[in-house]
């Protein structure tokens, strides 16, 4: 599948030994696809990335945190080491899209692309191991339950990094909307901080033609609905960057019955500390002041799920120049804004100085159907690309 870009990038800047063998990759991705595992249940999925890498050479270690497998290949004396991270699991999508290698499981589909990362870095990991000249430590790892955004703390508070020490840690993601050949690769915040909250509102249930005998929830809920709008039109600078969603209002069962509880299902997301912080302020302000208003107890369980994935200097220059050497400045992008979806490589970014980038998926229609639809599928011609990229990373940065 050879690609060719309007500026000039030929695949002939790729590494030729990974263009080679891209089918056999594709082939394994598809198979990945067809066989979707979700969260923290990926032991299929683990069970064969351990077995192609000691079928390399790799010193495979696996149970890391549920499931998470690290390959370790080491030559010569050097102290320097670098992480890459792929994440395995799927989502709990029925999938539409008719291929022929879609998934055989129903309700669980590979919407995200984590199925094509997993190929990228494994078609990298066998080149890595046969052909490629470096100097220190190379530590390949593969995440569980990246979409809980729990998989990769897992990992840490069992020793990853104890285990496996990193100097620098990356990892890809790949971008519906972004052509075939383009990078993004942004200093400092890439993505957002993700965190939920369950209101509980507890009123007076009673008969719903009598509703002056009863303080009624859902009345209560409503309003905070609408009170939560203006946290980012009027409590966010415009500079600022924040999101506030309701996804689910669940009380009641029947028409002409007011009931006693209602409950708010929130979701906010924040591009730095000082947003997150004052999006909760207001968050528990509103949800505690309207209560008031409306004469029932609410309670608010707050949960801080994962920080803003922030790219650090060095790591990101790295990673700028690898992409710009593999296919021209013109195609790696720096000023861009951060997207507002969450990612939990941020805790390995947290841990160690780390670079999250993304690559094109393509346009068209690789574009037009964005991660987490049920029409999605990974682009397959940017495994050899992405593989390569992450070769030419490691001989860089163990040379």
């Amino acid at each position: 599948m050879p690609f060719v870009l309007e500026k000039g990038f030929h695949e002939d800047r790729l590494v030729p030994e990974v263009v080679a063998e891209q089918d056999t990759f594709i082939d394994i991705r598809r198979r990945i696809h067809a066989n979707p595992e979700l969260g923290a249940d990926v032991a299929d999925t683990a069970t064969f990335v351990a077995g192609l890498l000691r079928d390399w050479g790799y010193d495979v270690h696996t149970g890391i945190g549920g499931h998470g497998v690290v390959g370790r290949l080491k030559r010569g004396g050097g102290a320097r080491a670098i992480g890459i991270r792929a994440d395995m699991d799927a989502l709990p999508i029925v999938e539409t899209t008719d291929l022929p290698y879609a998934s055989r499981v129903p309700g669980r589909m590979h919407a995200c692309g984590h199925d094509g990362h997993t190929a990228i870095l494994l078609a990298a990991a066998k080149h890595l191991a046969r052909h490629a000249s470096f100097d220190g430590t190379l530590n390949l790892i593969f995440q569980p339950d990246e979409e809980n955004l729990s998989g990769a703390r897992r990992m840490i508070e069992d020793g990853l990094f104890e285990r496996f020490p990193c100097d620098a840690v990356y990892a890809l993601h790949n971008a519906p909307g972004v052509p075939v050949g383009q990078f993004v690769v942004k200093e400092g915040s890439v993505t957002a901080a993700s965190d939920v909250a369950t209101v509980t509102l507890k009123g007076v249930g009673g008969h719903g033609a009598m509703p002056e005998l009863t303080r009624d929830p859902i009345v209560a809920a409503s309003a905070i609905v609408m009170a939560l709008q203006t946290i980012v039109s009027r409590n966010l600078a415009a500079r600022d960057v924040g999101v506030v969603s309701v996804g689910g209002i669940q009380a009641g069962a029947t028409h002409n019955v007011i009931p006693e509880r209602a409950q708010l299902l929130l979701n906010m997301r924040s591009t730095t500390p000082e947003v997150r912080e004052r999006i909760e302020t207001r968050v528990r302000e509103i949800v505690a002041s309207q209560a008031q208003t409306f004469g029932v107890e609410a309670s608010i369980d707050y949960t801080h799920l994962v920080p803003v994935v922030l790219n650090a200097e060095g790591p990101t220059a790295l990673a700028r120049g690898v992409a710009a050497a593999l296919v021209g400045d013109d195609h790696v992008l720096t000023d861009t804004r951060g997207v507002m979806g969450s990612e939990d490589f941020a805790w390995m970014a947290q841990s160690v100085p780390g670079c999250y980038v993304m690559l094109g998926n393509g346009v068209g229609q690789w574009g037009g159907c964005m991660c987490h639809n049920p029409n999605y599928d990974f682009n397959d011609r940017i495994i050899s690309l992405g593989a390569s990229y992450w070769v030419r990373l490691v001989e860089t940065y163990l040379k």
